[in-house]
């Protein structure tokens, strides 16, 4: 098998890993888009391997074609709902670091991928496996004098020092949690440690920012942190991972949160556990973007009595018609965090509102266009100069 089919192999197994997909809204993209690819560099022959490239959206907002791929996909490790799990009966295939680095720049150089993705089953533990993944980038980053975006993984019981070397390589770094709490983690992957081994390299990501000089990180900034929970393989609830998102958010800085919704796998010993609804994966992202960016507290959310979210409406919605139906907020006095409690104002939209107040009342829905803010949800829960909308708004203008 030469590179390229291998390459294809590995990334193709990445579908399980929504970092970085996601559209505007925040809600995870299809895994798998394939680009055109055009003339092929004369390092990457043309078949039909070809890896599986994201298009994803950076950080920064810009799009890119991402590669998503694993170093290995052989693991010591036996998470009871991983593919990659050890034991299972599946084509395994593995890289070495120069070997995946010179891979990647041909198809960098061919115009086929822009960014990368970096991860890795678990071999000789993590320590060791941690070794060959900063291995890869320093060879993408020195030998290949590669620019772009990198996002490296970071692997259970890696050590301090190699986070520090992981954050001065990659632009994004990441180590999936996988569950909000010990308690979770131990009815999914039971030979991880939630504390030791998962918890405390993303405190060492945060410890490092702190304390240690920007100018230390790549290109002269420490990289952004994210994580990955698993949704619906353990019994938690939606109320136990938005704890821990929140802790996280307001603890450690994370960038982001990503839910998984849980998919069973043949061959694993979770694989006649249903799979979870995608609807709730939804759910999750739209209220982790509430405690993050709108000022929500989880108080606030609707959980049930069993602490999960309703299925059939938007956590923002439902707190709004339970809060503003009978008390409209006048969108020429409210402030910006009165203004994010509004559905279909966001943090871009508040802000316009903001602006736009300083030289001019806002009279209507049609000054609301022109902002580019789409008044058909807020209707109901605004008042301009006193005076609440059309009950039934053109769908066109």
């Amino acid at each position: 098998m030469d590179a390229v089919e291998k390459l294809s192999l590995l990334s193709s197994q990445m579908i399980y890993e929504p970092a970085e997909d996601r559209g505007p809204s925040g809600i995870s993209l299809p895994c798998g888009t394939r680009p055109a690819y055009g003339t092929v560099h004369p390092g990457v022959k043309p078949n039909q391997h070809m890896p599986v490239i994201s298009q994803a959206v950076m950080p920064n907002g810009r799009r890119i074609s991402l590669l998503k791929t694993l170093l290995t996909s052989a693991c010591e490790r036996n998470c009871y709902y991983c593919p990659f799990r050890a034991g299972r009966d599946f084509r395994r295939q593995t890289f070495k670091p120069d070997e995946l680095a010179a891979v990647f720049n041909g198809l960098l150089q061919a115009g086929i991928a822009e960014g990368l993705f970096l991860s890795s089953g678990l071999v000789g533990g993590g320590s060791a496996t941690q070794d060959r993944l900063i291995a890869t980038a320093e060879i993408l980053r020195t030998r290949f004098q590669y620019r772009g975006y990198l996002h490296l993984k970071l692997m259970p019981g890696i050590e301090m020092s190699q986070v520090e070397r992981a954050m001065q390589l990659a632009n994004r770094v990441s180590l999936n949690l996988e569950a909000p709490n010990s308690s979770r983690l131990e009815k999914l992957a039971p030979a991880k440690f939630f504390m030791d081994e998962l918890l405390q390299p993303l405190r060492w990501v945060d410890e490092i920012r702190r304390q240690m000089p920007a100018h230390m990180g790549w290109h002269g900034r420490w990289p952004s942190m994210t994580t990955q929970f698993v949704v619906g393989g353990a019994g938690e609830s939606d109320l136990e991972l938005l704890e821990t998102t929140l802790r996280l958010h307001r603890n450690l800085r994370l960038a982001r949160a990503y839910f998984s919704a849980f998919k069973p796998i043949p061959g694993t010993p979770l694989e006649n556990l249903p799979a979870e609804e995608p609807v709730r994966e939804r759910r999750l992202y739209q209220a982790s973007f509430l405690l993050r960016d709108y000022g929500f507290d989880l108080s606030e959310l609707p959980f049930n009595t069993a602490g999960a979210l309703p299925l059939s409406l938007d956590p923002k919605l439902a707190w709004a018609q339970q809060n503003l139906s009978e008390q409209p907020v006048e969108i020429n006095q409210a402030d910006k965090a009165l203004l994010l409690r509004i559905p279909g104002i966001g943090p871009r939209g508040a802000r316009s509102i903001l602006a736009a107040r300083r030289s001019q009342r806002i009279s209507g829905v049609d000054d609301l266009r022109r902002l580019g803010i789409n008044p058909a949800r807020l209707a109901p829960y605004v008042l301009f100069n006193g005076k609440k909308p059309p009950a039934q708004l053109p769908l066109f203008v």
